[in-house]
């Protein structure tokens, strides 16, 4: 009953039902008294459209940390004759006492509660409401519902302390469930009669007693000309267990498998209970074994067993025993067991850890209700996706992703599970993985760092998300991914591996977005979170890729983004400029990651004025003759110091450096550049450097900004000669060039860039009729 991962587009319904579950208000309800959800009086809804609201909503609060759960939400299935339910699946702490009692009117034919221990017996009295409609039935792990409140008589002392205490209702039965066929008891609590609960039951189909503990199962027989399915999971057997299981020869899936460390089983399988089985369940077409020590061999003679083509004839079987089924076995769980790896096995599928197969057949099996198998054998594929190439990929993903969904809360499973994410995700599986599917791993991704504050959970899911595509696959969760990055980097202790992987993430997701995203993360505290973690490098006089990554995640954000430039100044951030400069004197990729930032400031006319000290000009002008990063920075030097001119004479509020002696330093600099450097810079729109031809008060800006524009179209004429143009660069360099006040080598140099991309232009005509 769980829902796989799946590669194939969302139905009409499924879609419908999310939008509605997200938009319950504007959809099928209004609010009463602001609190209460009520149905519209004139919606009426089929249970085909009821049961996937129930469980899709369930689903939604398990695994979509956005989502806002209702309290009132299954009062709205209350009245059967407006809303008709008839399959539900409810899970874990969703579900409580009087949700169930809300839709107590409905003919539920199938209900299965799963480890929902927030139940209580009040519940039990509930379900006695489905009795004359209820086929299916399962209370796994609802390890509180048979336990009820019971209020103590004269109140003593320790009534207020204590005023209920948990009594086990031992008077609950069946009696009247006349329909019930299917039903799971699974990890039922001790001191429930389970012999005298299940008596009036007339007629059972399947039943799973998984992780009870029964000496005595003679009882079982009452059904033996009806049970099909029957499931001892971690019961500790005997011998007086296996004759009972002998005479149920309707069976057609038993499974008797455990799990071989969670504590000491006396029993050992022999090869007279498979030929039992064998012998007297001829219509067992499913059998579980897994975990089982053999006491004796089973297995035919090793000469013979590595004979032939592999095959699944039973006549041919390795195992001994199976060479009596009449045909194949559909299922054969042999997890943890050595007979996994023998070559001749008479079923269809096999769980085991000898191969991928069986690996996945592994996790398929058991995902739903024995996460502490499950854990084990994701870490076998975790084995087989690092060392070996998968060849069931997508297959393996789904899974993974599902047990993620299905065990949010395990951290076994959280460890594993983001750990072999890390390596099936990785860029040689890229070509086979669809948009859908990469962006269903990115959710549980995020739902394990939310989860998990623990280390490995939260490295491996960092790691994972460096295989995508940043930041264009985590656009469409682009907020509650820069959160989670920020709230690891905001913690107090740090590992060092997931502090590096985090902001480099960072830096990655602000790089080549939208103004408005980079607004949006500003917001939420990104530029104080990339100063703090500079001021703690400081500190330590540490200038790793932390500190690179996080002046470089800074120059991103900031670019043509105000509000985020204000941030950096009022947050100490030209003092910590200066510090950064002194400290590592030679740290060139630091330098122009800090440069590169302090020009997005300077095209901010507001914020320039707090730019002109007598330090900072020094500083700057002393960087222009800086070869660091090739010309970087002093390109960058003398971008900042273009701004500033550009402003003019009466904003120069300093009496040393003089003004001229710098304009002098900037024209000096920039004939010194190489017109044909290869560039570390990357432009979205040259509008911060268009902004300096139309003017006459500084013409070595004028001179600083036609440099940068004829050395990025010559060098790279296929993305900037369509930008320049498409920005209207063209007709400001040809007004320039008329200016008296403009310098006879910026003319020359404008008329270059202008030629550039008219050749540009010519050569990319689309000259095809």
């Amino acid at each position: 009953s769980l829902k796989m991962a799946s590669d194939s587009p969302e139905s009409l319904m499924t879609l419908c039902t999310d939008y509605c579950l997200r938009n319950l208000e504007g959809t099928l309800c209004y609010l009463l008294d602001n609190e209460t959800l009520r149905l519209h009086p004139d919606i009426f809804l089929p249970s085909e459209i009821c049961d996937k609201l129930v469980n899709e909503y369930v689903e939604l609060v398990k695994t979509d940390s956005i989502f806002e759960p209702h309290e009132s939400f299954f009062t709205l299935f209350s009245d059967p004759r407006s809303t008709r339910l008839a399959r539900i699946h409810l899970r874990e702490q969703i579900v409580q006492d009087q949700d169930l009692e809300a839709i107590r009117k409905q003919d539920l034919v199938e209900l299965y509660l799963t480890n929902c221990e927030k139940l209580t017996a009040k519940s039990l009295q509930t379900l006695v409401s489905f009795s004359h409609t209820l086929i299916s039935l399962s209370l796994f792990g609802c390890c509180n519902i048979f336990y009820e409140e019971e209020n103590p008589g004269g109140c003593e002392d320790d009534c207020l302390v204590n005023p209920t205490r948990q009594v086990l209702v031992k008077d609950f039965t069946f009696e009247g469930f006349s329909r019930l066929r299917f039903l799971n008891l699974g990890r039922l609590i001790e001191g429930v009669n389970v012999e005298t609960l299940l008596r009036p039951l007339a007629s059972l189909a399947a039943l799973d007693l998984s992780g009870i503990q029964l000496n005595d199962v003679g009882f079982l027989t009452q059904w033996k000309d009806s049970l099909v399915s029957l499931v001892l999971y971690n019961m500790d057997l005997s011998e007086e267990h296996i004759q009972v299981i002998a005479q149920l020869r309707k069976l057609r899936h038993l499974d008797i498998s455990r799990d071989h460390l969670s504590s000491y089983y006396k029993f050992k399988l022999t090869r007279r209970v498979l030929n039992l089985f064998v012998e007297n369940l001829v219509n067992l077409t499913s059998l579980d074994i897994s975990g089982h020590t053999m006491l004796e061999n089973c297995t035919i003679p090793s000469m013979e067993e590595k004979m032939g083509q592999t095959s699944i004839e039973p006549a041919k079987s390795s195992i001994a025993p199976f060479r009596g089924l009449k045909r194949p076995l559909q299922f054969l769980g042999l997890f943890e067991t050595s007979l996994c790896r023998l070559t001749h096995i008479p079923a269809y599928k096999v769980s085991g850890d000898k191969n991928e197969e069986q690996v996945l057949n592994a996790i398929e099996a058991y995902t739903e209700h024995r996460p502490e198998i499950t854990s084990r054998a994701i870490n076998l594929l975790f084995d087989i996706a690092r060392i070996e190439r998968c060849s069931q990929l997508l297959r393996a993903l789904q899974l993974v992703i599902t047990a993620l969904k299905c065990h949010k809360d395990d951290k076994n499973i959280q460890v594993t599970g983001s750990a072999a994410l890390f390596y099936l995700t990785n860029s040689e599986y890229r070509m086979e993985q669809s948009i859908k599917l990469r962006r269903q791993v990115i959710q549980v991704v995020l739902n394990g760092m939310e989860s998990y504050q623990e280390v490995t959970v939260q490295r491996n899911c960092c790691l994972t998300l460096c295989n995508f595509s940043i930041p264009e696959e985590l656009e469409f969760q682009y907020r509650r991914v820069n959160e989670l990055l920020l709230n690891i980097l905001n913690q107090s202790r740090q590992d060092e591996s997931i502090q590096r992987i985090a902001v480099h993430l960072c830096n990655a997701l602000v790089c080549q977005v939208d103004n408005d995203h980079k607004e949006a993360v500003g917001k939420m505290g990104f530029v104080m979170t990339m100063l703090k973690l500079i001021q703690k490098k400081l500190a330590d006089k540490t200038c790793d890729q932390v500190m690179e990554f996080s002046w470089s995640a800074l120059w991103n954000i900031t670019d043509e983004t105000p509000d985020n430039c204000e941030m950096f100044l009022n947050y100490s951030g030209m003092k910590l400029f200066l510090e950064c400069l002194k400290e590592f004197p030679e740290k060139q990729e630091l330098h122009r990651n800090m440069l590169g930032l302090l020009g997005n400031v300077a095209e901010v006319k507001e914020l320039r004025p707090q730019l002109m000290t007598s330090q900072f000009i020094s500083v700057f002008s002393n960087l222009l003759e800086s070869k660091a990063d090739g010309i970087e920075v002093s390109y960058n030097a003398c971008g900042v110091l273009s701004h500033i001119m550009f402003d003019g004479p009466e904003a120069w509020g300093i009496c040393e450096p003089h003004r001229e002696e710098v304009v002098k330093r900037m024209w000096a600099a920039i004939q010194s550049w190489d017109i044909n450097s290869r560039r570390n810079i990357n432009y979205r729109s040259f509008e911060p450097i268009l902004r300096l031809l139309p003017q006459g008060i500084s013409p070595v800006s004028q001179h600083w900004a036609t440099w940068a524009l004829y050395n990025l179209v010559s060098v790279y004429p296929d993305k900037y000669c369509p930008l320049l143009i498409k920005e209207g660069g063209i007709p400001l360099l040809k007004d320039m060039i008329k200016m008296a006040s403009a310098r006879q080598e910026t003319k020359e140099m404008a008329r270059k860039v202008i030629e550039h991309c008219s050749n540009f232009k010519e050569e990319n005509m689309d000259t095809s009729r």
